[in-house]
């Protein structure tokens, strides 16, 4: 009997102590849920949406816009959503072409900014004035020059002297009046000299053909020729004078000189010069015998201080043949000279 009042006394703690430790938990459940879910509720708000970036107006006027005031510096363009940028080409099929004026540009840059007013006749009357006759001036057709080609001074074994040869003209370009003089004296007597008078008709830009007469003058005697010949600047540059003359008792003589300026610099000139006489037959009473008569090679440097004054120095080698270096022999005389010379060169 007292086992059976025993055991159910402990049994019955027992199930009232489960049913209070349950009835605990859930009442330490509902309190921290509730705790946590009020926080929750009232802290954690829904996130606002973010606005769409506004689409790009297409109908901005941009040439309104002062862009030089903008600084690109404060811009932050880490900020902006390139991604919704729509790159897309442009689709030109459903543009309406047909209103646009491609040739706008065009004539813009052919069309005057200012309208041309039209060609009146007193436009024409100041461009195109009435000429009275012979109201024109020319220039003059007569030209002249004269040239000293050389006036030098020559010391050689024999003897001191000095010696000219030079030109002139007068007239247009294509008819002249030549003169033409060249001599030499020894100490203080004039050994030769002459003078050429010569009308010139130019052929060719660059000849000339002459024809007049020359004088010798000489201490005792004179002697008059009528001259023929040709002038001019032949091909390199060459200047060459070949001239005949025929004299008393059909005696012929003729002189072929050439000379060329080899310009060392623009004022500095070196000047060779090559001149040969021929005779037709011998005249003892004048020292001249039948053919090759006599050769002349000089070489001259020159200085032009300005184009119508030089000054030179230089060497001349003269030489006798035939007939007429023995009569220069027989006269005690030598057939061969070499000089020094220093002169002038000028022109005006």
């Amino acid at each position: 009997m007292n086992m059976n009042l025993y055991l159910p006394l402990p049994l019955g703690l027992l199930a009232a102590a489960l049913s209070l430790a349950l009835a605990g938990n859930a009442r330490a459940q509902q309190h921290d849920h509730g705790a946590h879910a009020s926080p929750a509720s009232t802290q954690q708000k829904p996130a606002t949406p973010a606005p769409e970036p506004a689409k790009a107006d297409t109908q901005t006027d941009h040439s309104t816009m002062d862009h030089s005031r903008m600084d690109d510096a404060k811009v932050d363009h880490s900020k902006m959503d390139h991604s919704k940028s729509d790159a897309s080409p442009m689709d030109h099929s459903k543009m309406d072409h047909s209103r646009m004026d491609h040739g706008a540009a065009g004539r813009a840059t052919t069309e005057p900014r200012e309208p041309i007013p039209p060609v009146s006749d007193a436009d024409r009357a100041a461009a195109f004035p009435s000429l009275k006759p012979h109201a024109m001036e020319h220039a003059s057709t007569f030209h002249s020059l004269v040239m000293i080609n050389r006036l030098e001074a020559w010391d050689a074994d024999h003897g001191t002297g000095q010696a000219w040869e030079g030109s002139a003209w007068f007239g247009s370009d294509l008819n002249r009046l030549w003169l033409r003089s060249e001599g030499e004296r020894e100490g203080s007597r004039t050994e030769s000299s002459e003078l050429e008078v010569l009308y010139g008709r130019s052929v060719s830009p660059w000849w000339d053909l002459v024809v007049g007469v020359k004088q010798d003058f000489r201490p005792a005697d004179s002697r008059t020729w009528a001259a023929f010949g040709v002038q001019g600047l032949a091909p390199y540059k060459f200047e060459v004078s070949a001239t005949a003359y025929l004299g008393e008792s059909g005696q012929v003589m003729a002189t072929v000189e050439a000379e060329y300026e080899l310009l060392l610099t623009n004022r500095l000139i070196l000047q060779p010069l090559v001149e040969a006489s021929f005779s037709s037959r011998d005249v003892p009473e004048y020292g001249e015998g039948t053919g090759l008569n006599k050769v002349e090679a000089g070489l001259r440097l020159r200085y032009e201080i300005t184009r119508r004054f030089a000054p030179y120095v230089g060497v001349v080698h003269e030489r006798l043949f035939g007939d007429t270096a023995d009569y220069r022999r027989g006269e005690g005389g030598d057939v061969t000279d070499t000089r020094f010379v220093a002169g002038v060169r000028l022109w005006f």
